[in-house]
């Protein structure tokens, strides 16, 4: 067949395929770009982080590492809550810089597409002000972004005893404002028996729907909750986390067409034993995709490739399985899949240059960062 091509005008994919074929089907192209017989797959996509915050915190890693858990660290004063009173007391020019770093880390490890969450704000003032800088973030580095408000991520602290008068704030005030200075495109609620509870969480996102924000839900990380049964019952493009999933929400995932977002990140971070079903959920024919999650206290980690890797080793995904679980399947959860996640023709030309010649050896290679070439809408962002 000779070697492979991929056709590009305009900023988006016009085919691809054996190179002689395109040449004749699509003329004499003015630029030839050589890849040097190196692997050309679609951007990775990453539905799920929380790129803006402020500090990090390795002193819970360290603590963890001595025996607290995530709940324990969480009672304590730790946990959201010490990133809900650090975001607080920072100004917009050093949340600016410090998402502006971060992407341009992810960029490199070659994401192209983000999900990038509120939820550290816990106000209107500072969940706006979130969204605002992940805008103009992602803008200045050249990332494609989806903004979430996750306004329901926990109880803040001034309404630590009045948890339901916190979430009418959030229905009332928070979301119709965010929606009408359009600043997300999605909600999303942390759904476990500590945070917000099954009616709560309903309440939430049947409100962000009607104000027309698409869905997604932290479910049923902690506790086999009903979280990613309620996810497929509202039609969220996303039920994520799901390490502690049982048969039930399984099967509700698989009737439904929301997308099972697993962050094996987290687990590997938290040092816990337990991942979330993959192969169950395949094997019922759930739609798998893949983030990182990252984040200043759970998952610190910005690759998808040492994602892919750790997905491969410890929930025995296929290498195909993780490619797919980092591009087209991760568009589907973001409601995306017409634009970004793979090279079909009238797709935006986002994709990666591979220092490899062989898609196995992304996640093979774990640790290592196997882009050479990071390409979005059919401009070279990153050399190597």
């Amino acid at each position: 067949l000779g070697p492979a091509a991929l056709a590009v005008a305009d900023g988006r994919v016009l085919a691809y395929g054996p190179q002689a074929e395109l040449r004749a089907r699509c003329g004499e192209p003015r630029v030839v770009h050589d890849a040097g017989g190196r692997c050309v797959v679609p951007g990775w996509v990453d539905p799920h982080t929380h790129a803006v915050f402020g500090r990090t915190r390795q002193d819970e890693y360290e603590r963890r590492l001595r025996g607290e858990t995530y709940l324990q660290i969480a009672a304590a004063g730790g946990g959201i809550q010490s990133s809900v009173r650090d975001l607080r007391g920072r100004s917009d020019a050093d949340l600016r810089d410090l998402a502006v770093a971060r992407l341009r880390e992810m960029l490199e490890l070659g994401t192209t597409t983000v999900e990038i969450k509120s939820g550290y704000g816990l106000s209107y003032e500072d969940e706006a002000r979130m969204l605002r800088i992940a805008a103009t973030a992602a803008e200045s580095v050249g990332l494609r972004a989806v903004r979430t408000c996750l306004a329901a991520h926990e109880v803040p602290p001034e309404y630590r005893d009045r948890r339901d008068a916190y979430v009418r704030l959030v229905c009332d005030e928070i979301l119709p404002r965010i929606v009408g200075e359009g600043l997300a495109d999605r909600l999303d609620v942390f759904c476990e028996p500590s945070v917000f509870d099954l009616e709560q969480t309903a309440t939430i996102l049947r409100r962000g729907l009607e104000l027309g924000l698409r869905a997604t839900v932290h479910a049923d990380e902690l506790e086999p909750f009903g979280g990613a049964a309620l996810a497929a019952r509202l039609g969220a493009d996303s039920a994520d986390h799901l390490i502690r999933i049982d048969e039930a929400g399984i099967a509700a995932l698989a009737g439904a067409s929301t997308v099972a977002v697993l962050l094996p990140g987290t687990v590997f971070s938290l040092g816990l034993r337990t991942y979330a079903p993959a192969r169950a959920m395949i094997e019922a024919g759930v739609a798998v995709a893949l983030a990182t999650d990252f984040n200043p206290g759970s998952c610190p980690i910005a690759s998808v490739p040492l994602i892919q890797a750790i997905a491969c080793t410890q929930m025995r995904l296929t290498p195909a399985e993780a490619l797919a679980a980092c591009t087209v399947n991760a568009a589907w959860a973001l409601g995306l899949q017409d634009e970004v996640g793979s090279l079909a023709p009238g797709r935006a030309a986002d994709f990666l240059v591979l220092d490899v010649d062989d898609y196995r050896l992304v996640p093979y290679h774990a640790g290592r960062n196997p882009v050479r070439e990071v390409w979005r809408d059919g401009r070279r962002l990153v050399p190597r």
